[in-house]
């Protein structure tokens, strides 16, 4: 679990440092504790029922077509899609955890992993450019 906290803290410093520098500031909550609950349940109460089993066979699948940490790009496109929700509030770890409670079997299953995705493959397009 601690590797998934360590990998997020690298995924958000490179893809988006605006919100890692709000988190850093605030507190300072990039150990990434508000993401526990996602990786301990595979986002099964974020998500309603009938969209846990199709992000759990794309988390299946992406092992072996894009990324065996998939997860994590799961939970930073959770973090993205209300990232202007975060950032101009100005959200403490509080806050996030607060937020993230109160939205749970609220979001959109198909944006998110589409925005997985596009994640994934921003990435893998920085490291090729390098």
């Amino acid at each position: 679990m601690d590797m998934h906290f360590a990998n997020m803290r690298s995924l958000i410093q490179i893809l988006d440092s605006e919100m890692y520098d709000l988190m850093d500031s605030n507190g300072d909550y990039t150990h990434f504790y508000f993401c526990y609950r996602w990786f301990l349940l595979d986002f099964k109460r974020e998500l309603v029922y009938d969209d846990v089993f199709a992000t759990w066979e794309v988390i299946w699948a992406a092992k072996h077509i894009a990324s065996g940490h998939f997860v994590l790009f799961l939970a930073l496109a959770l973090l993205e899609t209300y990232r202007d929700i975060i950032l101009s509030n100005s959200m403490d770890f509080t806050d996030v955890i607060k937020f993230f409670n109160e939205m749970a079997e609220r979001h959109n299953a198909h944006s998110i992993l589409q925005l997985s995705r596009s994640l994934v493959l921003q990435l893998q397009t920085i490291i090729e450019n390098k």
